[in-house]
């Protein structure tokens, strides 16, 4: 019997009539039930339907963690729209350049917000229509469009492959239970908490969004929700183990019964301690792109018995391929490729950037290997990109920005290791003439993302790039990290 497809859309229409009052989202005391969530997401859907979205068409939402987040997604889906979820704090620069690609219809977004569209409000967009009457049933063609940065610096869309309908098997792959509540204190902009937090209301999970990540209300809300599902990223997990042992212990997590973690390399050390405190069946590790070719899982009780993996293959496809693109064996260091397995269509498409292809595989840039009973241990990222508390960051980006400032002859770029966010970033800097350090932090804050502007700057005396205007970061990484070589660096 042919599984039924069921929009996302006539998803939560049928939450709603079974369940009208159960909790759909919460967020700092604002609650919405089923019911809540149905009408309010019909009467903006009408109000975008009136400024001309429809189906197919993207919305860029610039929101925080909210309720009007939530509610702006599913009034999309109801129009089979795509949303095109952004940071709330992006410059304009890297806004527009987002725009370019999206070509949305709609940007939503604070009132604030400089942008080369105009910018719609949630509130203004309530206060378009009181019509809460049911739409017609439409499939987005794409249920989610989250950007990424690019090596080249430029952000680039990842169109999912997969269209706005219900997901029953990421609702099984993400583990919840219909008894369920699910903490998320991950930007919704970022995939992971975007298609996680979704795919819990989509099974009916009620949903307890943080407006921002801070450890101890992570564990406050755990306890004051009875919540049993948690999303998590590394730099997370190290800063609620680094809170003082009273304050983290006092709350009471005895009800999480799944504790998701992914986005980046989690230190042995660390894991161990979280499988220890809530227990190896707790502790679950996803390792993936959000083109979602393929991905592996881990959970605490595996990875006890191997120390350091991520996994073994649980969808889609992996091998490792050397330099001649020739498949390594067990236990040999190469590049990954993944695919889809065969008969599937594409998980995704790009916008502004191509894949790296050979023959039908696909390369996320990561290198590892694979042990002889499959499972996957990545020795490094992309040789270039910076993974900073589980946000990739690109040099090139970084180096754009400060190329842009008058008195910075060449610079380079690279990742120095952290031990709260993984790694911190580090600007090397040829000056022209007399350079401020003061006025050149001030210059990026208003062109990068904070997470993204440099932790330490060191002056060089020469050139940073040769004739080609090539840079090798990993060789300027290596020497930094050589307990020999002294370099003179101010931190911020």
């Amino acid at each position: 019997m042919a599984e039924t497809v069921e929009s996302l859309g006539a998803g939560l229409t049928r939450l709603a009539s079974e369940r009208p009052e159960a909790p759909a989202v919460i967020c700092e005391g604002v609650r919405r039930s089923r019911s809540e969530l149905h009408q309010d997401t019909n009467r903006l859907a009408h109000a975008l339907a009136a400024r001309g979205v429809t189906r197919g068409d993207r919305v860029t939402v610039a929101l925080p963690n909210s309720v009007e987040f939530v509610e702006l997604c599913w009034a999309c889906w109801k129009l089979g729209a795509t949303p095109q979820p952004v940071s709330s704090r992006l410059p304009r620069h890297e806004l527009d350049a987002v725009i370019a690609l999206a070509q949305p219809r709609v940007l939503v977004g604070a009132s604030g917000l400089d942008a080369s569209m105009a910018v719609t409000t949630a509130a203004e967009l309530n206060a378009e229509s009181d019509d809460t009457r049911n739409l017609e049933d439409v499939v987005a063609p794409a249920w989610k469009a989250p950007t990424s940065g690019g090596s080249t610096g430029r952000p680039k869309l990842i169109v999912a492959g997969q269209p706005g309908v219900v997901d029953a098997y990421g609702i099984g792959f993400w583990r919840f239970q219909p008894d369920d509540v699910a903490i998320m204190p991950g930007p919704l902009y970022h995939n992971g908490p975007f298609a996680s937090a979704f795919t819990a209301m989509m099974a009916g999970v009620p949903l307890v969004l943080l407006p921002k990540f801070d450890p101890e209300a992570v564990l406050a809300a755990v306890e004051r929700h009875r919540a049993s599902w948690l999303y998590l990223v590394p730099t997370m997990m190290s800063l609620i183990w680094r809170l003082p042992e009273g304050d983290r212990l006092r709350h009471d997590v005895s009800s999480l019964r799944t504790v998701w973690h992914l986005g980046a390399p989690c230190p042995a050390w660390l894991k161990e301690a979280w499988i220890e405190w809530l227990g190896p069946d707790a502790i679950w590790e996803l390792y993936a792109g959000t083109e979602s070719q393929a991905g592996t899982v881990i959970n605490g009780r595996e990875w006890l018995q191997h120390r350091g993996s991520v996994g073994r293959v649980f969808y889609g496809q992996m091998k490792v391929l050397d330099d001649a693109g020739e498949e390594v064996q067990a236990g040999v260091e190469g590049e990954i490729y993944l695919r889809r397995n065969e008969g599937l269509p594409p998980s995704y498409r790009y916008l502004g950037a191509e894949a790296k292809d050979r023959d039908g595989w696909e390369s996320l840039g990561d290198l590892g290997c694979f042990d002889a009973d499959g499972y996957l241990y990545l020795s490094d990222r992309r040789s270039d990109m910076i993974l900073v508390g589980g946000a990739n960051v690109y040099p090139a980006e970084v180096e754009a920005a400060l190329e842009e400032h008058p008195q910075v002859a060449s610079c380079a770029v690279i990742g120095l290791p952290d031990e709260d966010i993984g790694n911190r970033i580090h600007a090397i800097v040829e000056p022209r003439g007399e350079l401020d350090l003061d006025a050149l932090a001030a210059h990026l804050a208003t062109r990068l993302l904070r997470y993204k502007l440099p932790r330490s700057f060191e002056l060089s005396d020469h050139p940073l790039r040769d004739e080609a205007g090539k840079v090798r970061r990993s060789q300027l990484r290596a020497e930094r990290l050589d307990p020999t070589n002294q370099q003179g660096n101010r931190s911020l």
